[in-house]
């Protein structure tokens, strides 16, 4: 298969990651008889730096004649520390979701049984969990009408019946691809949109008579995610609700180094770990790489390439096992390994296997 991949490192560590992304891409390709072709772009505080847009015209381009996206991270200090600066890098990303059409961001949320350990929550409650939050990435309070002077602020939380329609379709279908069972999160006792986001859904509920469907208020749903994870399978939710719960599921994992993401839609589909761009930590060797490289095993495993996103995640697996680890899922007195060094090590083991 030919594939031509876009390819936005972004900010802080967001380069580095990439590097052992496409790394790992390469060995798959030669190993796998693929050609895997690459265009850079840049978005974020770097596009704001070069051409005073985070999300510039000839980026979208290149995304748009690309089969895919592959995305690290957008942020920077100097744009976080000033609160008057007119232009954010994050402007980029929210940008290149709307014009590419990207509704539908797709999280899954496993654990590994090496890194137990590492989650702040207790062994018996997350070992086994393994759920998709499904979030809407184009419309409610980000994209709705805003306000702020010195003495009122407003963001406006807007939703319509095609934009929900559309997210709970997917939510629905996936639910049939898993274990049937769908959970709808909003606050349809105080939201007027959250309400309309219940009534479509229990319209299409009898659409889908195969699939147990259950609605869950998001302050209930953030407590239960973390007290019983393995009662989830597939969560669809607003934008805004989304953004926090999925932040919220990296004490699962143990980090959100270890989370990647897909977001799908009308155009071309993007793929991205989670995590931000971590500035304070860029060019020293020290950011986790995995979830940008199983962010790449989802870019194949979206066109068919199911052995090929296996393989990538079994070596995943087998440098956890082998402690071949940055530092902040490194097991007591195991190894110093940089995010140059696991990219290697994974590049490695694939290309052996």
């Amino acid at each position: 298969m030919e594939l031509n991949i876009a390819v936005l490192p972004g900010d802080g560590i967001g380069p580095e990651i990439m590097k052992q992304a496409l790394a790992v891409l390469d060995v798959v390709a030669q190993k796998c008889g693929h050609v895997f072709k690459y265009e850079k772009a840049l978005v974020g505080a770097c596009a704001i730096d070069a051409a005073g847009n985070p999300y510039p015209e000839a980026t979208h381009e290149v995304c748009m004649r690309a089969d895919a996206v592959l995305f690290a991270a957008v942020g920077d200090l100097k744009y976080d520390n000033d609160p008057t600066v007119k232009v954010r890098p994050e402007v980029g990303l929210l940008a290149m979701r709307k014009k590419l059409g990207l509704f539908a961001n797709v999280r899954p949320v496993a654990t590994f049984e090496c890194l137990l350990h590492k989650s702040p929550l207790k062994d018996e409650l997350i070992r086994g969990a393994d759920f998709v939050v499904l979030r809407e990435l184009t419309g409610g309070m980000y994209f709705g009408e805003k306000y702020q002077d010195n003495d009122k602020a407003f963001d406006t939380d807007i939703y319509t019946r095609p934009e929900i329609e559309r997210i709970l379709k997917v939510a629905f279908e996936m639910a049939r691809t898993r274990q049937h069972h769908l959970t709808v999160v909003d606050k349809a006792n105080v939201l007027a949109s959250s309400r309309l986001w219940r009534q479509i859904a229990k319209e299409m509920e009898p659409l889908y008579p195969d699939v147990r469907t259950d609605y869950m208020f998001i302050d209930n749903a953030s407590m239960r995610v973390l007290t019983e994870p393995r009662y989830f399978d597939v969560i669809v939710t607003e934008n805004t609700f989304g953004d926090i719960l999925t932040d919220e599921t990296s004490c699962i994992t143990g980090s959100m180094g270890l989370q990647p993401s897909a977001s799908l839609g009308e155009h071309t589909p993007l793929f991205e770990p989670v995590h931000g761009s971590w500035p304070q930590a860029a060019g020293q060797n020290l950011a986790n790489p995995l979830a940008m490289i199983l962010s790449a095993a989802m870019l194949l495993e979206h066109f068919g390439l199911n052995e090929e996103g296996a393989l990538i995640r079994r070596a995943v697996d087998a440098s956890l096992d082998a402690n071949v680890r940055t530092p902040e899922i490194q097991v007591e007195g195991g190894g110093r390994y940089g995010t140059k060094e696991v990219g290697e090590w994974i590049a490695g083991y694939i290309r052996e296997s």
